[in-house]
């Protein structure tokens, strides 16, 4: 298929069903790309990576625009210093660009959490790691794709 973005080839090789959704134009927006899938805000889902040390990283999943408890993610993960990913650690270790991260299809197997808040929804979508371009699919099959993921609950209160 004619633009098919590596991920929807690595959800086809694991028998996920899914749907790759183009938009019309540039997304600037969570809430522009929510608008133009039809979907309300916590059905996007953001791929936040975290730098622990270096070379070693971990991916987050969160639901829209809801925002990571750093005191949690530290007490889970048992350690006081992580920062978020720069942008050029983010490309080096996904691959991607940030705004289109996905946990699909990554050079290095990575340390990923989903938090509760992405679960809560039945459909969702991930970046695609093309620019512009979003998954769309039930989050029961993110589960069974990334079923050594994490479960987690990182919001704050």
């Amino acid at each position: 298929m004619e633009n098919q973005p590596l991920i929807s080839i690595a959800l086809d090789k694991l028998g996920i069903e899914h749907t790759v959704f183009h938009h019309p134009g540039q997304v600037d927006s969570l809430e522009q790309a929510a608008q133009e899938r039809n979907q309300r805000l916590e059905q996007v889902v953001r791929s936040i990576l975290f730098r622990l040390s270096e070379n070693e990283y971990l991916m987050v999943l969160v639901a829209g625009p809801k925002q990571i408890s750093w005191k949690a993610l530290r007490k889970y993960i048992g350690q006081s210093r992580i920062t978020l990913a720069s942008e050029d650690e983010v490309l080096a270790v996904t691959g991607y660009r940030i705004g289109t991260v996905s946990p699909f299809g990554l050079p290095r197997p990575l340390r990923i959490l989903i938090d509760q808040s992405v679960l809560k929804e039945s459909e969702i979508s991930i970046g695609s790691g093309m620019r512009n371009t979003g998954i769309i699919m039930k989050s029961a099959d993110l589960r069974r794709a990334l079923r050594d993921a994490e479960i987690v609950s990182l919001l704050d209160k």
